[in-house]
This record gives structure tokens, C-alpha cells and sequence, in this order.
């Protein structure tokens, strides 16, 4: 024996359909807000990771009298403007994806051209990396945000 619910209109099968859509819409919508919160969990690892004293050399401060402790080859980059710190665009993106829901990807992008330099090193100058540090930094708020159950 075989049973089945049909599509038609104001039957129980078209009334289900109904309640799926708005059950995946639902879930999509929270998707996407979970990413907002990964992006800002993100942020919070980088300003973690960015702050704080260096072991480098001293230098002084250009056109001024102060003096602030460069980073060490290895440690994330010193703070001597701020800016680094401060310049970033977070994102989230989102595309649909088979079954109604969607794919988002959450992301955080340095908005200062040296960043680059800093992570990688130039020829005059060791890596100062900082980006594998911020996603440890960041991962366990991750995982806890995208691990919520979605009622």
C-alpha cells in the first residue's frame, strides 16, 4: 500500500510545502546572522591579537619625541599608528544553494596595503604574521556560534 500527499492547491500537501519554505527561510535568515556574528567574532580576535607590547627594537617615532617597541621577526606587527588595527571591512556573502538554503562566507579584510607585507615579509624584513593567530584566536567563538540549534 502506498500513500502519498499531493501538491494541490488547499490540500495538506501544498499546506506542508508551505510550512518547509518558511521553515528554510527561517533558517536561512538566522544563517546569515550567524555570519554577522562570525565577522564580529573575527574582529574581536584580530584587535586581540593586534594590541598589546612587542619585544623588538625601540625606535623613535617620526617627527616626534616619543618612542614605541617594534615587533620581533614571528610576533604580529607592533602598533605604532594604529591604523592596521583599526582598517578593517567585514562581510558576510551569501549565495543560494541546492535544497532553498544558502551558502554565506564570513570574512574580514585588512583595508591597509601593507598588511600584506607585514604577514608575508618583504626582503628588508622578516614576517610579522597575525592572520593564523587571529583564526585560532577566533575559532572556538565559531564553532560555538555555528554549533546554536537553529529553533
Amino acid at each position: 500500500m502506498k500513500l502519498w500527499v499531493d501538491g494541490k492547491a488547499g490540500s495538506a500537501g501544498s499546506a506542508i510545502r508551505a510550512t518547509v519554505k518558511d521553515q528554510v527561510a527561517n533558517i536561512n535568515r538566522k544563517v546569515v546572522s550567524r555570519g554577522v556574528r562570525a565577522v564580529n567574532a573575527i574582529r574581536n580576535a584580530e584587535l586581540e591579537v593586534l594590541k598589546g607590547q612587542r619585544s623588538g627594537r625601540v625606535y623613535r617615532k617620526p617627527f616626534s619625541k616619543a618612542t614605541y617597541t617594534a615587533s620581533a621577526p614571528g610576533e604580529p606587527p607592533a602598533r605604532r599608528t594604529g591604523n592596521l588595527r583599526m582598517h578593517w571591512n567585514g562581510q558576510v556573502k551569501s549565495e543560494n544553494s541546492s535544497g532553498g538554503g544558502i551558502a554565506i562566507l564570513a570574512e574580514l579584510e585588512s583595508q591597509e596595503s601593507y598588511a600584506v607585507h607585514l604577514e608575508n615579509g618583504t626582503s628588508r624584513m622578516a614576517p610579522r604574521p597575525f592572520v593564523e593567530k587571529i583564526k585560532q584566536e577566533a575559532t572556538p567563538e565559531i564553532q560555538r556560534i555555528y554549533s546554536e540549534p537553529y529553533t
